[in-house]
């Protein structure tokens, strides 16, 4: 038996009051509705597929697109790239086929906004409103990136409903998380500075948090 396998991801309690003030900026708290059609956005996370199965059964949209190819942090788990994966789950929990879109090449959130935008007007699908499904820590910036790229359509954010210690024993690595959050945290000024997204406010709360997790080496996410 793998032992270290067995030990529960637990967040250490210095860092914890840091990582929690991460977590809630980047949870969005949208009040959910009904939208044209659900994109879910690739990563290491099945919960998004999970996130786009159960609100496509309650009713939210008739359309998924599954978008994404690979990464260095998923071409483990998901080997035939994260859109596919993503698919497989969705159908085996009862998702028509035909009712799913795959975009299999993009490799970052503006490509997966992009090309799936190009994938709903090849299928003269239209659009006004997407429901945007994420890990739970991307939400912001998967919402700052869709206002700059595709600004006519209303834009919903969701994620598997966990809570931050049932999300890392889902991940089962602290580390992991910790510098995801850190680093998409980065994103959202860094990418609205390079014209990849529109700006968002970052309290100074957030700026301090994200200080110490730096210092603390949670760094291996940083641009």
């Amino acid at each position: 038996m793998n032992r270290s396998a067995a030990i529960p991801a637990v967040i250490p309690d210095e860092i914890r009051s840091d990582v929690e003030t991460l977590w809630r900026y980047h949870d969005l708290g949208h009040q959910l509705r009904r939208c044209d059609v659900g994109i879910g956005l690739g990563s290491h996370d099945l919960g998004v597929a999970v996130a786009a199965t159960r609100l496509f059964h309650e009713g939210l949209f008739p359309w998924i697109v599954f978008t994404g190819a690979n990464a260095p942090t998923t071409v483990e788990r998901f080997p035939r790239g994260e859109a596919v994966h993503y698919r497989e789950y969705a159908v085996e929990h009862g998702v028509p086929a035909d009712s799913i879109l795959v975009e299999p090449r993009a490799t970052n959130t503006a490509q997966n906004l992009d090309y799936s935008r190009r994938l709903l007007a090849e299928r003269q699908i239209p659009v006004r409103s997407v429901l945007l499904m994420s890990r739970p820590y991307q939400q912001r910036r998967a919402f700052a990136t869709c206002k700059l790229m595709w600004p006519d359509v209303e834009v919903v954010c969701a994620s598997n409903p966990l809570g931050l210690d049932e999300y890392v024993r889902s991940i089962g690595d602290v580390r992991r998380v910790v510098d995801m959050l850190v680093g998409d945290t980065q994103r959202i000024e860094v990418y609205a500075e390079r014209g990849f997204a529109v700006p968002q406010e970052v309290p100074d709360e957030v700026r301090s948090a994200f200080g110490r997790l730096v210092a603390a080496g949670y760094t291996s996410r940083l641009v």
